[in-house]
């Protein structure tokens, strides 16, 4: 059954800006921490971002830090990805999981659901 669902992603313009979203349909976010990843083509999947249950404490990645912003909504049991100002390098389909919070990346338990693409072009 699927447990995770992603969307939002799209075709867009070096610099502009979108929205992803991720849905738990199983209650996995519950108490736990939330993070998306994301596998450039050819490429392995790498951790972007994370955020605690009560969205006190943010990690990001390097990469992303200062052009990305995670959130959550427990009530809806969503998690989303603002990511602006985007580049080439962001082109990339995009997971997200839900896990324990280890140094500056997630251990990610959930199964890992079909992802939603991002292209940007320059």
């Amino acid at each position: 059954q699927v447990e995770l669902v992603e969307s939002g992603g799209g075709l867009v313009q070096r610099g502009q800006s979108l929205t992803l979203s991720c849905s738990d349909k199983k209650g996995g976010f519950g108490y736990v921490v939330v993070a998306w990843y994301r596998q450039p083509p050819g490429k392995e999947r790498e951790y972007v971002a994370s955020i605690t249950y009560n969205s006190d404490a943010t990690y990001y990645s390097d990469s992303v830090k200062g052009r990305f912003t995670i959130s959550r909504d427990n009530a809806k049991k969503t998690a989303y990805l603002l990511m602006k100002d985007l580049k080439p390098d962001d082109t990339a389909t995009y997971y997200c999981n839900y896990g324990l919070q280890s140094g500056n990346t997630m251990i990610p338990v959930g199964a890992w659901g079909q992802g939603t693409q991002v292209t940007v072009s320059s």
